[in-house]
């Protein structure tokens, strides 16, 4: 369908500027052929307005021979060839009328004055009409490609998003497993214990791993989940302190603050010999929501660098999701290792902060 065809509001816009090119055609008329006010106007509007619909055919003839394909030879006799006949058909419609206007009205126009004038005036306005038609459909191109450009950028970022989430249950479970394996040998029990520990946090994982958004109090509970499996293998060496307040209720894409969690296990409390302190705190405004996790590091031990799964799985994810306005900051200060991530605060009102059924876990809300 013609775009100016689909909407109303259009066809009502497009009318108005050809009644403008008639009131321009009237005072040419007047002026050159020396017609009154009412003849010439009599003249000009009805075959100003029945020509503007002869000149919607602009946009299909426009659109066979589109700029991006066609020859310059051959747009230009299109445009041309097109032009010269319904300028001829406007100067025979414009004749009939002539003659009606003389019987019904008694206006003498001179016609053969006057058919330069409307032949010319007919072949200018179709060119540019012609002309129009190809801005629009440069114009609608240019967006179908804008379109086209932001949906392949949005599937490019979800399989990224699915690739980074899939790596991580892998990460924690080889981890977990090895541990498993360790104790086996050492504490039966222990084991068993840690293998049903790790077949509930799975179960929660995958629960939450299809969803885009999910309370923070979730994420910390699935985090919780995981250091209860940790405090099976560390015991009392590993001590945790949650301060939350009402961040509980902001939403944070799932499986964001769990490989932050691990990784201050794995590369921190796990190889301090005396464990240490585990701190969890969450700050939200209206605007930024800020999670900040302290481990200890021991300074005689060099970090390694890992595969690459853990932070900066992280700061990739988010980096997905949010672009620059969200971080992810990692240092160590004074035998502490910090991480801080920030993102946008998304909030929903219905939810509450979640408990966090750790053992030996201190929990403060602000």
């Amino acid at each position: 369908m013609h775009p100016l065809l689909a909407r109303g509001e259009r066809l009502a816009l497009y009318l108005a500027l050809w009644l403008i090119a008639g009131a321009l055609l009237a005072t040419l008329l007047g002026a050159e052929a020396g017609l009154t006010m009412r003849g010439s106007a009599l003249l000009a509007f009805p075959l100003t307005l029945g020509y503007a619909f002869v000149c919607l055919s602009a946009w299909y003839v426009s659109r066979s021979a589109p700029i991006a394909t066609a020859a310059t030879s051959r747009i230009i006799a299109t445009a041309l060839g097109a032009s010269l006949l319904s300028s001829a058909a406007w100067l025979l419609l414009a004749r009939g009328w002539n003659g009606i206007l003389r019987r019904a009205w008694g206006v003498r126009a001179p016609f053969d004055e006057i058919a330069a004038i409307l032949f010319g005036f007919g072949l200018l306005l179709y060119l540019l009409s012609i002309a129009v038609s190809y801005i629009v459909a440069a114009f609608e191109h240019a967006r179908d490609a804008e379109r086209r450009q932001l949906q392949a950028q949005v599937l490019s970022r979800e399989a990224e998003l699915r690739t980074l989430r899939a790596q991580i249950d892998p990460h924690f479970l080889f981890n977990s497993l090895h541990s498993i394996s360790a104790l086996t040998g050492v504490d039966p029990t222990a084991a068993r214990r840690m293998t049903v520990l790790l077949g509930d946090f799975l179960r929660e994982s995958l629960a939450l791993g299809g969803a885009e958004r999910i309370p923070l109090s979730r994420e910390l509970a699935l985090a919780a989940k995981y250091l209860e499996v940790e405090r099976v293998r560390l015991g009392d060496r590993l001590q945790v302190e949650i301060s939350v307040g009402d961040a509980g209720e902001c939403l944070v894409p799932p499986l964001v603050l769990q490989p932050v969690v691990e990784n201050a296990v794995t590369h921190g409390v796990a190889h301090v010999l005396d464990g240490g302190l585990i701190t969890v705190v969450a700050t939200c405004t209206p605007l930024r929501l800020t999670l900040r996790v302290e481990n200890p590091a021991d300074p005689e031990r060099p970090r390694k660098t890992g595969t690459g799964l853990g932070l900066a799985n992280v700061r990739a994810r988010l980096r997905a999701l949010f672009g620059s306005d969200a971080t992810v900051h990692w240092a160590e200060q004074d035998g502490r290792w910090r991480v801080e991530i920030a993102m946008p605060a998304l909030r929903n009102p219905v939810l509450t902060g979640g408990e966090f059924p750790v053992p030996s876990v201190r929990r403060t809300d602000d």
